[in-house]
């Protein structure tokens, strides 16, 4: 079965993906624009001849700023948008090559692993109705299994077509969800693959198709409620109809093109140049000589063949509160050509955060009540008393930008969302007294707000 690619958001324009990021993400207009220009620059390289194409390499970006203005939320959404392989990794994950840890090309790996999936259920959304119906069938056989001759007789038949229609019926209804049925899947275990790993390193695909030769697939029967058998169901009728190797062969011409890594607290590694000796610093410099033929471009090896990253798109990011862009070392500074400085949230930001995002915190809280019958009314006075304490506690405390909104949110409501719906079934209205009776004890005991908030 032939997978065609989706023609993906980044063929949209650049005011386009902007405009889909701001329904997110409040402010933050440099570093939206700079994200939006890559998108699109990966689209207008898919465009240009072979041999052009191949000269034109991506420019990374560096995002620098404080904790919860929205690093990883632009990174993250950009990738919901444009659908494409992403990735995202802490730097500090990473030990250099030879200690004890993860190396710096299991982040390529992973982001095949991601592009799979990714490739695969592309495929499957365009057989969705082919494989419901197959999966329906075999749970209707299970549940109701056919009669030995009951084709030799119409009026047998007529009342087991019957019935059969009431199981089908029920199973589309969500009636059977719970009831417990027998299905048989295939399983393949090979014990000695962790020989031949090592330091998180993967062994070759040609000794892990070995492997599977010599432990071949045993079938086993499980006993499952239909909810999970479904699923179990629909992978088994998706690999039916994929073809595996095809699958692999676009998920990492996906990677090659398309892929985005996102790799973030890669202040923590900076520093350490000129210091001499040895010690965490050479450590963290050697994670950053290991990242750099890989953000350069180089070919990785993995279990479904080797992969370059001449064309995966970096994203760093980073606080850089007590180092700066310019400590790390100077070839690797060189491959993020784009540096974006994001700007602190003040209390303005803070009240449009709550009130136009969409699913904003407040969005979140009344959908979660609105399960247990209460309905969540937060007034506009209310969400400005809780911009205006966000903005104070983070100016008094540790500035953790948006986050702080998060747990302001949480001490308010707590006290409702435990008596919901077991001794309060009425409404809520959220007004400035709600806010300043709930929070304003806390937020005047300096020790209890360090503790709570």
């Amino acid at each position: 079965m032939r997978i065609r690619q989706n023609e993906p958001a980044s063929a949209w324009t650049c005011p386009q993906t902007v405009a889909m990021l701001d329904r997110y993400i409040i402010g933050q207009g440099e570093a939206k624009k700079a994200v939006a220009i890559a998108l699109r620059n990966r689209w207008r390289r898919m465009q240009l001849p072979a041999e052009a194409r191949r000269e034109v390499v991506p420019n990374n970006l560096i995002l620098i700023g404080p904790t919860g203005v929205g690093k990883t939320e632009i990174a993250r959404r950009l990738s919901q948008l444009a659908d494409l392989p992403f990735l995202k990794v802490e730097a500090t994950k990473f030990t250099e090559k030879g200690y004890v840890g993860r190396d710096v090309d299991s982040m390529v790996r992973d982001l095949v692993e991601a592009a799979i999936a990714l490739v695969r259920r592309r495929a499957e959304a365009r057989h969705t109705e082919e494989i419901d119906a197959a999966v329906e069938a075999q749970l209707v056989d299970i549940l109701f299994p056919p009669l030995a001759g009951v084709k030799d007789d119409p009026e047998r038949q007529a009342r087991w077509d019957r019935s059969r229609e009431k199981i089908r019926a029920q199973l589309r209804e969500g009636v059977l969800e719970d009831r417990e049925v027998t299905v048989s899947s295939e399983q393949q275990r090979l014990p000695l693959a962790n020989i031949f790993t090592s330091a998180g390193e993967e062994f070759d695909a040609s000794i892990g198709e070995s492997l599977r030769g010599m432990f071949p697939r045993q079938k086993t029967e499980r006993r499952l409620p239909v909810a999970r058998a479904r699923k179990l169901l629909r992978e088994q009728e998706a690999d039916k109809r994929l073809d595996q190797d095809q699958v692999t062969a676009e998920a990492i011409e996906l990677v090659e093109n398309g892929g985005i890594i996102f790799l973030d607290e890669i202040d923590k590694i900076a520093g350490g140049r000129g210091h001499g000796g040895g010690g965490p610093d050479v450590s963290r410099e050697g994670v950053q000589r290991d990242l750099l033929p890989i953000v350069e471009g180089s070919t990785v090896t993995t279990k479904y063949g080797p992969v370059r990253t001449d064309h995966v798109l970096f994203i760093a990011a980073g606080a850089f509160h007590m180092s700066k862009p310019s400590d790390l070392i100077p070839e690797l500074q060189g491959r993020f050509p784009i540096r974006v400085e994001l700007q602190s949230l003040d209390r303005a930001d803070f009240v449009r955060i709550l009130r136009d995002t969409e699913n904003s915190l407040v969005r979140q809280y009344q959908s979660l009540l609105e399960v247990d019958g209460c309905r969540l009314t937060v007034t506009d006075d209310a969400m400005e008393e809780l911009a205006g304490i966000a903005a104070e506690l983070n100016r008094r405390l540790e500035n953790i930008g948006a986050r702080r909104l998060q747990t302001i949110l949480a001490q308010l409501l707590d006290q409702v969302l435990y008596e919901v719906p077991e001794t309060r079934r009425d409404d809520l209205a959220v007004d400035a007294t709600f806010v300043r009776e709930r929070l304003g004890a806390i937020v005047r005991d300096e020790d209890l707000t360090r503790y709570i908030l």
